[in-house]
């Protein structure tokens, strides 16, 4: 292959990268819920293809299908269904007790401050009075923004409950009609270059796959360890705080602050400030640096072949091009571009473009 050839081929796909690149961008909001299908396909995908082989051919793969989906959703539904309304009851006990809580925060928190040489005089009853006139105003505007948005082509809400629906839908068609897409979409690939597009699919499988078992271990890990570490601070609601920390790890950040704020919250209903901060210090802090600088980059990050300073680039980075979407999809989307840039290097390397 001659110089000027070579050109082109780099500068072709770099162009269809850039293309892939912005039109992600664009549809970012759309491409929600098919990414979140597309997921789950990958992983009930080798589920489904063992349970046909050993049910036979003759078994309805669409009654198979419905069943490996109804029993993961149903799963997920089953975790929710243990979290979410303990966190909500926990939520009005603390909406309920916040007048007592402030008090305890007063009592506690200025001779504290004020040993270390910082005079505070904090006024509860100022924020009380302030939180008992603007609470029906509070609600009252909560519920107009609610009735506006879905006055408004039911923006927010409209596009919650189309997702709910859309999301079981493709993921269904994607296991029944996945690997049909997959063959057509190889048929466009030239024939000199399937052996090389072949290679670099079954890597980037290969990457992924190891990409979602570490991250499953991260958050089983992390799950057990905030629930124990709650637990032996006599945290009443250690177990669904702990287990949805631990499990909200898959969007940075998000489960951890929820977590923080939910167990503060409770805690300074149950025990002393001074032991509230001890737990928040020992427990969250201890765990934030093991997920960072641990597990994540050990289970994860070195699976797909990540340096730690990657990992955090390509959070940062993905969310700043698609927002949550991005967020979602970088660590599984920089190890793809991991596996293209290695196999580019190497025909880089190769190449008359290196020898010069």
């Amino acid at each position: 292959m001659s110089t000027s050839s070579e050109y082109r081929l780099y500068a072709a796909w770099l162009s269809i990268a850039a293309v892939v690149a912005f039109l992600f961008w664009w549809l970012a909001p759309v491409l929600t819920p098919f990414l979140i299908a597309a997921v789950m396909a990958y992983v009930l995908s080798p589920v489904v293809q063992r349970l046909q082989k050993l049910l036979g051919s003759g078994f309805p793969k669409s009654v198979l299908v419905l069943a490996c989906e109804a029993a993961f959703i149903g799963i997920l539904l089953a975790v929710i269904a243990l979290v979410v309304p303990v966190l909500l009851k926990e939520a009005s006990r603390i909406q309920a007790q916040l007048p007592q809580l402030l008090d305890q925060i007063k009592f506690h928190l200025e001779p504290w401050l004020l040993s270390w040489g910082v005079p505070v005089e904090l006024d509860p009853q100022a924020l009380k009075a302030w939180l008992a006139q603007n609470a029906d105003g509070l609600s009252e505007s909560a519920v107009s923004s609610v009735m506006a948005s879905l006055r408004i082509g039911g923006s927010v809400a409209l596009a919650v409950v189309g997702n709910l629906v859309l999301i079981p839908v493709v993921l269904y068609y994607l296991l029944m009609d996945g690997h049909v897409a997959v063959a057509q979409l190889r048929e466009w690939v030239p024939m000199k270059a399937k052996a090389s597009v072949d290679g670099f699919v079954q890597e980037a499988d290969a990457v992924l796959g190891e990409y979602l078992r570490g991250q499953l271990v991260v958050m089983l890990i992390l799950a057990v360890y905030y629930v124990l570490g709650l637990s032996l601070f006599g945290l009443s609601v250690a177990w669904p705080v702990g287990l949805f920390t631990g499990l909200a790890v898959f969007v940075p950040y998000v489960g951890f602050g929820v977590g923080l704020l939910l167990a503060a919250l409770s805690g300074f209903l149950e025990m002393a400030p001074m032991q509230v901060a001890v737990m928040l210090v020992v427990v969250f802090g201890v765990g934030q640096l093991l997920e960072s600088f641990v597990l994540t980059p050990r289970l994860v990050g070195e699976r797909i072949g990540l340096h730690p300073l990657a990992v955090i680039f390509a959070l940062l980075a993905f969310g700043q091009l698609l927002g949550f979407v991005g967020v979602l999809i970088a660590l599984p989307a920089s190890a793809v571009l991991l596996v293209a840039l290695r196999r580019l290097r190497e025909r880089y390397l190769g190449s008359r473009l290196y020898a010069g």
